[in-house]
């Protein structure tokens, strides 16, 4: 049996190069679809910065945060008593969900990561973020407004923080699993305790992560509607208890956009732009305070 060449060594050569060149041009290829494709996800978010922008700034002044909106068929006014509610509530929910959702991530991380219990938190956690946000507004009416008697702030309070929930605490759980373990190691190496491991090392660790995800938790409070409309309602005069029912930024905008009249119609684009303002300097704010040195 003899051994015969299958090619020359200038073909093998050719071949190679020719199989460079289509590999070189793949991935070239690749990479411009990639970045395309990149760019594509900006389209949603420019289209829709762009249209608040155009609609809603004309009427964007001082005006619109301290006066009343103003009613049917009327124009000028603003929506200051609306921007107070949504700050109200929003702070209640914050109120409510954040101290919970951060320990019960902390239970399911640094105490008891294999129990049932933990276990059923997480459970639970991921099961209330598929849940529609006007099931949680049904909820909070039964329990709340039902048991008081009238719409409140407490109670939209109350509905947002069933849904913002969740968010805490699955984000606070994946902020303290970020924390490398060599930190807790050395800790007890030290002779730290397994408290004050978690509330010197590795809680100032996460922080940054845990308020990003409250950031989230805020900016989908501040812009849901359907569980304020059963627990808030809505109110055109300012508020002067907690127990009374609330205006807020997102039904004002869905009241508004419904209403046939040019003016309560470019007023909800004007909220709009607003809601979407105080979203972006909150989430701003956030990353810059906490980020790590």
């Amino acid at each position: 049996m003899s051994l015969m060449p299958t090619a020359a060594p200038e073909d093998f050569f050719a071949r190679a190069h020719a199989g460079s060149s289509r590999r070189a041009i793949g991935n070239r290829l690749l990479n411009v679809a990639c970045v395309g494709l990149a760019l594509v996800t900006f389209v949603p978010l420019a289209s829709i910065i762009f249209l608040l922008v155009k609609k809603g700034l004309p009427l964007l002044s001082f005006d619109v945060f301290r006066l009343l909106p103003p009613a049917a068929g009327m124009t000028g006014g603003g929506f200051g008593n609306a921007v107070v509610g949504t700050l109200l509530m929003v702070g209640i929910a914050l109120l409510l969900a954040a101290p919970l959702g951060v320990l019960s991530a902390i239970f399911a991380t640094e105490y008891a990561p294999t129990s049932r219990l933990a276990h059923a938190v997480r459970f639970v956690a991921k099961l209330l973020t598929g849940i529609p946000s006007i099931i949680c507004g049904v909820f909070a009416y039964a329990v709340i407004v039902l048991t008081t008697g009238g719409f409140s702030a407490w109670a939209g309070g109350f509905a947002l923080a069933i849904l913002i929930l969740p968010t805490i605490i699955l984000t606070s759980e994946q902020a303290l699993l970020g924390v490398p373990k060599a930190y807790r190691e050395a800790s007890y190496g030290l002779g730290a305790t397994n408290f004050q491991t978690i509330w010197r090392i590795v809680l100032p660790d996460a922080v940054p992560a845990i308020m990003t995800g409250i950031m989230l938790a805020v900016a989908r409070a501040a812009g849901e509607t359907a569980p304020l409309i059963f627990t808030a309602l809505f109110s055109q005069y300012w508020i002067h208890s907690a127990m009374e029912p609330t205006a807020s930024l997102s039904v004002l905008i869905y009241n508004f956009s419904t209403l046939p009249y040019p003016h309560q119609v470019n007023m909800a684009w004007t909220a709009s732009l607003v809601l979407v303002i105080f979203v972006t300097i909150a989430n701003v704010t956030a990353q810059v305070a906490f980020r790590k040195k």
